[in-house]
């Protein structure tokens, strides 16, 4: 007996077809029957089908005498299903992959719930992906199991029937079947979920949804919406039939008239000679439904206590009010971006205050990287500066440590500050809005050694620059004075990216002066990860070649277990931790959805994407496994272990572009698929004495100028005007010939 069932009805999709079973034959957990049923479709659906049954035992094909529809082909699939669980997949739908493993080990752990809610992307047909905008309902939900009645909020989630397993004798015992018809989910999830008594939640992404351009029925004008009415009459007359469940009528009276409102009110869906008839039949069935005791009917929802008229007069008023709003806030913007010249202009006349110096980090996010470090020693040893920190909004500048000074993008108060500010540091361009006033200073510190292609050099690279407008930036980056550089590679690459008018200083990155002096680390403590442990961490960078910039390369699962196996006997064994940290960029995308955020909850890692200071992660790390991320730059000064996972270079080059090819020159041992990154672990090579030479060229090369001084090298002959003792560290700039870091 498998574990799943995998119904799979399939009526003219066959362009997409093969990416949906191909999805489900490649999972890793391959404990499944696919019951893929043919609704007579007049395309080569059936021929795919029997493709596919011809070549994998696994797919059972159906094929239907006449076309009956999506739910009557998923009530033919029902009696050929022998799985532990029901999983009804839509056959231009896909599993993400490792979807299988994580719904078996949920449903493993939540020791076999009758019905398991998981997570899903909108994956559009341009290119983008969504995640359910109800995430934090399954996150919020925890490890138990519970009733509809104990956590209501999960009805607050599409009503849907792919987001779902079901177990499949709960499902016999019950006697649910799916009617015909065009709605044909609602009157099957409610009665599933409110008859369940133990559901858990699953707060992983484990279908992408496919959002067509066309051919979507839902999205298609026609009577056929009506539908929903008779849908919704199947929901109250099971419900009628169960006493226990009366308790849900106000909920379901309320549910059906904001389903059918919301169907009114698109313009894609009903004929427009239709939305009158579509209204009354929607107040009748609210009227008859309506409960004994009192319901509420504010809002929208009490418009289907008045007449069509009414209604439409509502509407109408509603889209002119919107469009009012909109031309006001248009107005106010204006007027208050002319204030805000207005004002800035008044304090362009005041003078510079010479103690005055201005940061920001990683766009705004907070008091991160190299200007936090240079933040911290002006601090130590200048205190006669007064630094201000710019944070994109109040609730960023909450995390900010007490006692700093900080004012918010774009107010007032900005403004003032940055007109009369000398010094600028930052990590990334400062907005085009702030004009450079003579006298000031602008040290762009960067965000590491760069690999990939930056700034001009990706003009040539349309893919990796979608959205970016190059000449805009170097505009902004004409404002630069000083460029901080760790490595002679960085001085050469910022020089020919930025081809603008600043002079390159060999400091070191300041952020790295921790790594290079042994600072402390209570990253373990706070993760409850024991000292003796080895820790392995795991850091991605995103790529160009996918919109949503993130791909997965490795089963992380798969990755923590094998690890903690030993990999074979001479890998690392017990007193392992795996910790992953995504590109800031992933960090509030769909990334996290996709098995990081639930292996974390189960203790299988520990996921470390929002850690502030990507430093104190590094300090923790004993071994570093990275693709094309920038870190291992940093990571390096700790002369710690590295290795590569290169698998997708040549994808990675060609919509991207790298000024070295890392794998010819990398920092460790380099594996170009999982199964060499299994061996380098299992063999004990990715710490063998090859490691350690590929290392030692590595620092060498990358590492030249991190010398754990850079911080007070950057404050005291920038921010001071002091002569600083050590060797010579710059070569001429692009703007002037002038040495301004010479020996003292």
């Amino acid at each position: 007996m498998p574990r799943f069932s995998l119904i799979v009805p399939c009526f003219k999709v066959q362009g997409f077809l093969r990416e949906c079973l191909d999805s489900v034959l490649l999972q890793c957990f391959g404990d499944f029957e696919v019951i893929a049923v043919d609704d007579r479709s007049p395309d080569g659906c059936g021929a795919i089908l029997d493709e596919y049954a011809e070549r994998d035992p696994r797919v059972k094909v159906l094929h239907l005498p006449e076309n009956v529809g999506l739910g009557r082909a998923r009530n033919a699939g029902l009696p050929h299903a022998t799985g532990d669980y029901l999983f009804f997949l839509d056959s231009d739908d896909t599993l993400a992959p490792g979807a299988l493993r994580a719904i078996a080990d949920r449903l493993t752990e939540a020791a076999d719930p009758d019905v398991l809610v998981f997570d899903y992307a909108r994956t559009y047909w341009w290119g983008g992906t969504r995640r359910n905008a109800l995430a934090e309902v399954l996150a919020e939900a925890g490890p138990g199991t519970f009733t509809a009645a104990e956590y209501p909020q999960i009805l607050d989630l599409l009503m849907v029937v792919w987001n779902k397993v079901y177990r499949r004798e709960f499902v016999a015992q019950e006697g649910f079947e799916f009617p015909p018809g065009y709605y044909e989910d609602t009157p099957w999830t409610f009665p599933v979920m409110l008859s369940a008594r133990r559901i858990a939640a699953l707060d992983r992404i484990c279908l992408n949804y496919r959002q067509r351009r066309q051919g979507n029925i839902l999205s298609t004008t026609s009577r056929k919406h009506f539908d929903i009415h008779d849908q919704y009459e199947r929901v109250f007359a099971f419900v009628g039939q169960r006493p226990e469940l009366a308790s849900w009528r106000p909920y379901l009276h309320r549910k059906m008239g904001e389903h059918c409102l919301d169907i009114l009110a698109k313009p894609d869906r009903l004929p427009p000679a239709d939305k009158a008839e579509f209204f009354r039949r929607t107040r009748e069935m609210f009227r008859r439904h309506k409960p004994a005791q009192d319901a509420l009917t504010d809002g929208e929802f009490g418009l289907l206590e008045g007449s069509w008229t009414g209604y439409r007069i509502r509407r109408e008023a509603a889209r002119a009010g919107q469009e009012t709003a909109r031309r006001a806030a248009l107005v106010r913007g204006a007027v208050a971006d002319r204030t805000r010249s207005g004002w800035a202009a008044v304090h362009a006349h005041r003078p510079l205050d010479p103690h005055l110096v201005v940061y920001s980090a990683s766009s705004h996010r907070g008091m991160l990287g190299d200007p936090a470090a240079v933040y911290a020693k002006a601090r130590q040893i200048a205190p006669q500066l007064r630094g201000v920190w710019v944070v994109k909004d109040e609730e960023t500048a909450e995390h900010l440590p007490t006692g700093v000074e900080h004012v918010v993008l774009g107010s007032r108060r900005c403004l003032e500050i940055a007109a009369r500010a000398t010094f600028f540091v930052n990590d990334v361009n400062w907005p085009g809005s702030l004009a450079k006033r003579p006298g000031s200073v602008h040290i762009q510190t960067h965000q590491g050694t760069p690999l990939k292609y930056m700034g001009a050099d990706l003009l040539d690279k349309p893919g990796a620059r979608l959205g970016f407008d190059v000449p805009q930036m170097l505009r902004r980056a004409d404002r630069w004075d000083y460029s901080l550089v760790a490595n002679r590679h960085s001085e050469l690459v910022w020089e020919r990216a930025y081809p603008c008018h600043f002079t390159s200083l060999r400091t070191g990155s300041p952020r790295n002066d921790v790594l290079v002096n042994g600072g402390d680390s209570d990253f373990r403590q706070r993760y409850g990860i024991p000292e003796t442990d080895t820790v392995v961490l795991y850091a991605p960078t995103r790529r160009d070649y996918r919109r949503s910039g993130h791909v997965d390369r490795i089963d992380l699962a798969r990755f923590a277990a094998d690890l903690r196996e030993g990999l074979g006997g001479g890998g690392l064994g017990e007193g392992l931790t795996l910790v992953v940290r995504l590109h800031p960029s992933l960090a509030t995308g769909p990334a996290r959805g996709m098995g990081l955020a639930e292996l974390d909850r189960r203790g299988v890692l520990v996921d470390a994407t929002d850690e502030p200071r990507v430093e104190d992660v590094l300090l923790a790390a004993d071994v570093l496994v990275t693709d094309y991320s920038a870190v291992m730059f940093d990571y390096a000064n700790l002369d710690r272990p590295i290795v590569l996972h290169a698998d997708d270079w040549p994808a990675y080059t060609a919509s991207r572009g790298a000024y070295f090819d890392i794998t010819a020159e990398p920092p460790g041992h380099v594996a170009r698929s999982y199964r060499e990154l299994a061996w380098l672990f299992a063999s004990g090579s990715w710490r063998d004495e090859e490691s350690a030479r590929l290392r030692a060229e590595f620092r060498e090369r990358f590492c030249e100028f991190d010398d754990g001084r850079a911080a007070e090298r950057v404050v005291r002959t920038l921010l001071l005007g002091e002569a600083v003792p050590g060797p010579r560290i710059r070569l001429p700039g692009q703007a002037t010939g002038q040495d301004v870091l010479t020996s003292a």
